[in-house]
Formats: structure tokens, C-alpha cells, sequence
């Protein structure tokens, strides 16, 4: 089989990783990819928002399946040019991608569908929106209802900073149209999950639960960034607590999608926020999150083949879906001045003999085969053990090998779990050997 990936971070590394241990898998092609998936296929010259180049070059090349990676081309509509072209594709048409496109009719359609999300009000004026702010108890949280490269979500523990997320949002513009519309929710108390639910839009199967880790310092200190790490399956996310998500979440939004005359196939992923009240959606999001999807494939005992086949072929139902024991943990290395100012350019040491487990993100390679940080989230370094312990000994080990000017990277991935583990038995940082 033929097989082009679109995107180029670690989340469509970790995808081209998966299928080209497939021996079915014959070609990979990669739009535009980066330093490592060029170790496994070709990368193709065309960035994730070409809908026209991309659809021209699939019917050059008619590839057997083409996987749409990142969140914009599929709020674009690229599946739906695809599908026109008759080239399948996996990940949801436009329709359904408003799911993470707009926080607004992800709010209407959780409200039909009667699944327990934060109570919100919508404002597309400053002064309304400050008006209200100026009622609510504090903390709130201010977001854009547009995509807004995962940073239109802002905190505010008091009304000054709800003032300040609203200049920038709807007067400054700093997300753009993102900002067009805001949504102002009440704040949730307790700790994210992240649950992955694939889907052929009437049977659906679930991936492990997984938390990912998104300030740039340790102790959730610092700005958000796009994910600093992440680990699968979550302890947190109990064998009850999942059934209950199940129930009041993912079965729900699947049949409201499908009441909505929506043909969603490809991933939900359900951002939740684990309440005293029980699991509330935070947001929607229209494919595999990045660091998680890191963790999650290598989980899969079940071929990734088959489970994107078996999604767009509508025949998930009769898909054996099995998953490995044990766990996986993953430690983004991120440039100098990352989130704001990533410094980018240094030659990376470290690589030969590198785990396949070490998934290249913002990476690039010089014409003298060097290997150069060329983003702001450079690597992610991924241990699958037995258990949560061994699988982050084996993530900080290779984290620790890697070298390039200015690293930067948490060394508590983890930590709160293995708390939860171990809770009477304290657990000491992993030791500088294995962080660096």
C-alpha cells in the first residue's frame, strides 16, 4: 500500500512510525514532515494548508489512504476535497470538524446531546463581554471560539485579567477571526484527562486514557505551550470512571453527530476535566492529540492499519481492537524561549543509535546531513515499560542523550502519577543522569 501522512510534528512521525512497521505498508509519504520521517518515507514539499497541492499530487499519485494529521486542514476541509478526488481519507469532512473548529457549536451540540460540560455565556462584544465578566465569581475562563494553535484558552483568576484576555482576544486580534467570538466559562476544578475514541460514525472503539502535561515548567508552572509531555493510561481514569466517560460523553456526541446528519469518521478526542461532580468536557478536539498520540500508538496491539481501514471503510464494528499491557510516557525536549520566542537553528547530537521511540518534531536536516532545531517542540522522547516507572526511566534516559544548544524540558512528567500509585510511598525526581 501507498500511504501519505499530512503534517510534520510528532504526532505524524509517531503515525508514519506506526504503519511502517506494517509490512503492507509499501511507500510512505509525508506533507511536508520533518528530519525523522524522512528516515521512513518521503517527505513531500506541500504544507498541511494546500488543499489544492495536496489534492493535485493524491491524484498524481493516487496513494491507498492518506492521513490528515493536524487540526487545520481538516477544519479546512481537505478530507472533502479528498473524497471528491476519490482518494479515501482518514479524519472527519469540515462538518465535522467544527468540533474543534468552533468552541461555540461544540457547546450547542454537548447541550442537545445533554453532556456535562462548564456553564458559559458567548459574547461577540467587548463591552457585553466585560460587563458580564465584571458579575461573575472568579476564577473564569476566556476563550476564543476559533482555532487558535491550542493557545486561545486563557485563565483569569480576577476580573483584571479577564479585562486584559479580552483586549487581547476581540480588540487586539491576537488569534485573528479565532477572536471574532468569545466564549466566557465558569472554572473547573480538578485534574484534565485526555480520552481518545476513534470512530466510522456508529461504532467507535476507545484508546487509553492519557494526561498530558502543558506549562513549560515543572510544578504546571510558566505559560501554556502545545504539550510538554504526556503518559497513557492515566492511573486517574479508573476502569469505573472510563465506563462512566463512556456513557455520558462519547456515546452521546457520537449519536448527536450522527442526528446531525454529520458523517464523523476519524478520532474524537475528549479534553476533560475530572470534577468532584464527575467528568465535564473541556473541549472537542478532530484528531490525535500531540504529545498523546506519542504514547497512545505504541499502546496499540492491533495493527494502525487497521484501525484507520477499518474507520474510513465503515466497518469498525467487526474490527478486533486490542490493546498492549504496560504504559508509556513521553518528555517533549522544546528550543530556548519556547512557547513565546523559540530560538531555532542548533545542530542537534545525539541521534545515531537514537530509539525509534524518539519522535522528531521540530526538526529539519542541512544539506551536510546534519540534523537543526527547527520549531519550537524539537523532540519527543517516548519509554514503554511494564509499568509507569519503567516506562519513564526509559523516556528520561533517551530525553537525558539528546544534546543541542539551549534544551529545554520538564522533569516531573509523571510525578503526579506515580504519586497517585504510590501515594504512602514517596517516589524521589528521576537524578540527573536520567533528566540531564
Amino acid at each position: 500500500m501507498k500511504i501519505l501522512v499530512v503534517g510534520s510534528g510528532g504526532r505524524e512521525h509517531a503515525i508514519g512510525w506506526a504503519l511502517a512497521r506494517d509490512a503492507r505498508v509499501a511507500r510512505l509519504y509525508f506533507a511536508p514532515g520533518n528530519a525523522g520521517t524522512a528516515a521512513l518515507g518521503e517527505n513531500v514539499p506541500l504544507q498541511v494548508t494546500d488543499l489544492a497541492g495536496l489534492r493535485a499530487w493524491c491524484e498524481r499519485q493516487r496513494p491507498d489512504l492518506v492521513v490528515v494529521g493536524p487540526e487545520a486542514p481538516l477544519c479546512a476541509g481537505l478530507v472533502d476535497e479528498l473524497s471528491a478526488a476519490g482518494v479515501p481519507a482518514f479524519g472527519p469532512g469540515q462538518a465535522g470538524a467544527r468540533l474543534e473548529a468552533s468552541k461555540i457549536f461544540t457547546k450547542d451540540l454537548l447541550a442537545k446531546a445533554g453532556v456535562p460540560t462548564a456553564a458559559s455565556a458567548r459574547f461577540t462584544e467587548v463591552a457585553a463581554a466585560r460587563a458580564y465578566c465584571a458579575a461573575q465569581r472568579y476564577p473564569l475562563v476566556v476563550k476564543a471560539d476559533g482555532l487558535a494553535a491550542g493557545k486561545g484558552v486563557i485563565i483569569a483568576p480576577t476580573l483584571a485579567d479577564a479585562d486584559a484576555a479580552l483586549e487581547q482576544i476581540m480588540a487586539r486580534k491576537i488569534f485573528g477571526a479565532a477572536g471574532d467570538h468569545v466564549l466566557i466559562e465558569e472554572f473547573l476544578p480538578g485534574q484534565e484527562a485526555s480520552i481518545h475514541a476513534v470512530t466510522d460514525g456508529a461504532d467507535y472503539v476507545l484508546l487509553p486514557s492519557a494526561q498530558d502535561h502543558k506549562r513549560i515548567r515543572d510544578d504546571d508552572e510558566g505559560p501554556n505551550t502545545g504539550g510538554m509531555g504526556a503518559y497513557a493510561p492515566a492511573p486517574i481514569v479508573s476502569a469505573a470512571l472510563l465506563a462512566t466517560i463512556e456513557r455520558t460523553v462519547i456515546q452521546p456526541v457520537i449519536t448527536a453527530l450522527r442526528d446531525a446528519g454529520i458523517d464523523y469518521r476519524g478520532v474524537l478526542y475528549a479534553g476533560l476535566m475530572l470534577t468532584p461532580d464527575g467528568p465535564k468536557v473541556l473541549e472537542f478536539n478532530c484528531r490525535f492529540g500531540d504529545p498523546e498520540t506519542e504514547v497512545l500508538l505504541p499502546l496499540l496491539e492491533t495493527p494502525l492499519l487497521d484501525l484507520l481501514l477499518a474507520t474510513v471503510e465503515r466497518r469498525l464494528g467487526k474490527l478486533r481492537f486490542e490493546l498492549k499491557q504496560g504504559s508509556a510516557l513521553t518528555v517533549v525536549l522544546a528550543a530556548p524561549g519556547y512557547p513565546e520566542h523559540p530560538v531555532t537553528g542548533q545542530v542537534i547530537h545525539g541521534l545515531n543509535g537514537a530509539s525509534p521511540l524518539l519522535f522528531h518534531a521540530g526538526t529539519a536536516r542541512r544539506e551536510d546531513g546534519r540534523v537543526t532545531v527547527s520549531g519550537g517542540r524539537v523532540l519527543a522522547a517516548t519509554g514503554v515499560g511494564h509499568d509507569l516507572h519503567e516506562a519513564r526511566r526509559r523516556a528520561y534516559r533517551m530525553a537525558a542523550d539528546i544534546r543541542f544548544e539551549g534544551k529545554q524540558y520538564r522533569l516531573d512528567i509523571g510525578r503526579k502519577a506515580l504519586d497517585l500509585l504510590e501515594k504512602n510511598q514517596p517516589r524521589t525526581a528521576p537524578n540527573k543522569h536520567e533528566c540531564g
